[in-house]
């Protein structure tokens, strides 16, 4: 009786290449750095405010905008607590563009710039924030990549908010939590319906 002949040795379930333990592909784009934010606060110099002041910046920003989830002052202080209110040099880079980052900028006072870097050009400009916007909220929701580069254009105080002190807030204080959500929503619809038409206007008939 004639046997079979041997079956094949087994293929493995992934390709050699990209096992646990082989090393990327030298053509592949390295990895987006995630920097947080203790870290860009000792690369920028950022210096913290005295509490009283800190608090009385926030809620003065706050209330600046006039579409936002009215809070009562009691729950303006615990809003304002969970962030942390710094001085910046004019200068500095506080979010840079493709890099992974968890924090949202409230703008309370002074100027920053907000640039796309495009490859083998100038720096395009964006926008100019000033107190009362936000930058960066994209990322605090999704931690995905930074969209543009932000810096300061003249000293400022911020307020920024972290990601693990903002999934705290939505777990100890709802409410507070869900006026901070609308204000991230109404900015990222004013951005989608700015973006859209921009679009229109581009793709409409001359």
């Amino acid at each position: 009786m004639t046997r079979p002949p041997p079956l094949p040795p087994a293929l493995p379930e992934t390709p050699p290449d990209t096992q646990a333990g082989a090393l990327p592909d030298a053509d592949d784009p390295p990895a987006p750095a995630r920097v947080r934010w203790p870290q860009r606060a000792s690369e920028v110099g950022a210096r913290p405010l005295p509490p009283a002041e800190a608090v009385a910046l926030f809620v003065q920003a706050w209330q600046r905008e006039p579409h936002v989830l009215p809070l009562a002052d009691d729950e303006l202080q615990r809003l304002a607590a969970w962030a942390q209110v710094v001085e910046v040099p004019a200068g500095r880079p506080l979010i840079q563009q493709d890099e992974l980052g968890d924090y949202l900028l409230l703008v309370l006072d002074g100027t920053l710039l907000v640039e796309r870097l495009v490859p083998g050009g100038p720096a395009v400009r964006l926008a100019e924030a000033r107190a009362g916007d936000m930058l960066g909220e994209m990322s605090l929701l999704d931690s995905g990549s930074r969209f543009s580069r932000v810096a300061t254009a003249t000293a400022c105080r911020i307020a920024v908010l972290q990601a693990e002190p903002f999934h705290r807030l939505m777990q100890d204080d709802p409410r507070v939590a869900l006026a901070l959500m609308a204000a991230l929503s109404r900015r990222l619809s004013l951005r989608v319906r700015l973006l859209s038409a921009r679009l229109g206007a581009l793709l409409s008939p001359a």
